[in-house]
């Protein structure tokens, strides 16, 4: 028999059949035991090994307990969570976030248990699939450079050590210069691939003109300026990894291509006929609402069920609390040790803000900051000002003077684009050096229109 945990802090360890509860009658290969706090949760998961817990979503749990069930959740990265729900809850999207965030799959009363049977039997073989390596995983799984002791990052380690020995494409998302190429690269460090290459292409950077040959290769002759064979990212990255970052950028023509590549694992060489067979580990990132743009007709939805089967979502710097802290403290390290003839410090002002700014370019940002502070500080102490920081304002007029600027910048730059192109969203975008769809996304983020001039 198969055991598993159910918890449900609102029973207060009675009403076990409550109609709210789970039928052990209805879970015959289960041995179902029962409690009602998160404490003895924990206790049980610590000595026993018990892989599945199935909870009773509720505004008890919610309000009240959150913060200490996730820290549970994080504590036991071998165990799968699954979630039982009022339907009426889901209609609350902090609701859905947590549920998304913490657990492998929900179920909503009254129960299927037709399907809670199966999703169990996932969740377990899932949990046995990666019990003997996450162990040794978890205490390689933090590289020097991923720095911090959140729970929001302590949650994406968790998911690394999950997820790297399933050889099972995955989706990264998130803002931009949260490091997603760095938890790409970490997957394909702990994963069976890790001696095999890692190889990594930016769908937005490259001209669409350029791309397939990018990722596909070409034969000498395919085209104008084809002098020699090429061997794409595609083919280069056969037997390891290929990292798709800014995935949400590649052309709709080139996801038709890709998904094709994907399904069938073959390849040709533009302008060639040679079938290529490959196989690979696919890992994509993006900073774009996929789903959205699926909604919209810029993503194709069949290519973005084929390459999330895992999801990790990356937490901003600003929501990762004193994590801007040690790491700002960690390149300051790093810098100053390449060429400072004194040791540098941060001042006490610098590193109140620090702490409090809002980062809207997340890691990226600050790392490139604390370049600059060592490069141009002239005393042992690196200043607000050595920041690129006015120490006469406060960190909260910094967030929202650096955001809005920026954003006023960006739509302005658009809307002068699209008025000198009269509104050819092709030239726009080549104007720009953006993809279209990147073009699309800013457009509708602004809420500029692509067929009448901007008049703010």
């Amino acid at each position: 028999m198969r055991s598993l945990i159910y918890l449900d802090i609102s029973s207060s360890g009675h009403d076990s059949h409550s109609q709210d509860g789970i039928e052990e009658g209805q879970l015959p290969n289960w041995t179902i035991t029962r409690t009602s706090s998160i404490q003895a949760t924990e206790k049980l998961l610590e000595n026993n090994t018990i892989s599945i817990c199935v909870v009773c979503i509720n505004q008890n749990l919610i309000v009240k307990n959150r913060a200490q069930f996730e820290a549970v959740v994080n504590g036991f990265p071998s165990v799968e969570w699954l979630a039982i729900s009022p339907s009426s809850l889901l209609k609350q999207s902090s609701v859905c976030q947590f549920i998304k965030n913490n657990f492998y799959d929900y179920h909503v009363f009254p129960l299927d248990y037709k399907r809670l049977n199966t999703s169990l039997g996932h969740a377990f073989g899932m949990a046995n699939l990666i019990v003997s390596t996450v162990s040794e995983i978890k205490e390689q799984v933090t590289p020097p450079t991923m720095i911090g002791q959140s729970v929001q990052l302590k949650r994406v380690t968790a998911l690394i050590a999950k997820i790297a020995p399933v050889d099972a494409s995955v989706l990264i998302t998130g803002e931009s210069g949260t490091g997603k190429e760095l938890v790409a690269r970490a997957i394909h460090s702990y994963s069976g691939r890790a001696d095999k290459p890692f190889v990594a292409i930016n769908c937005g950077a490259i001209p669409e003109n350029l791309i397939q040959s990018e990722l596909f290769g070409h034969e000498k002759g395919a085209f104008t300026g084809a002098n020699q064979k090429r061997i794409g990212r595609l083919e280069a990255a056969n037997g390891g990894t290929l990292f798709l970052d800014e995935i949400g950028d590649l052309p709709f023509k080139l996801q038709v291509n890709l998904l094709r590549c994907l399904q069938e694992g073959i390849i040709e060489r533009v302008g060639g006929g040679q079938k290529i067979n490959l196989d690979l580990r696919v890992i994509a990132a993006t900073n774009v609402d996929l789903e959205q743009a699926i909604t919209e007709g810029l993503f194709r939805e069949d290519l973005y069920y084929r390459i999330n089967v895992f999801n990790i979502a990356m937490p901003p710097l600003r929501e990762r609390g004193a994590d801007a802290k040690l790491l700002a403290h960690h390149y300051l390290t790093k810098w100053s040790s390449n060429g400072a003839n004194k040791p540098i410090t941060f001042s006490k002002k610098s590193e109140q803000i620090i702490t409090s700014y809002g980062w809207p370019g997340n890691i990226r940002e600050l790392t490139n900051r604390v370049k600059r502070a060592v490069l141009l500080c002239d005393s042992s102490q690196i200043t607000p000002e050595d920041l690129g920081f006015s120490e006469e304002l406060d960190s909260s007029q910094q967030v929202m003077t650096l955001a809005d600027a920026r954003e006023e910048a960006d739509k302005s730059v658009i809307a002068q684009s699209l008025a000198c192109t009269d509104h050819n969203i092709t030239a726009a975008s080549k104007l720009l050096d953006i993809s279209r769809l990147s073009l699309y996304r800013l457009m509708s983020k602004y809420a500029l229109d692509s067929k009448q001039p901007n008049t703010h």
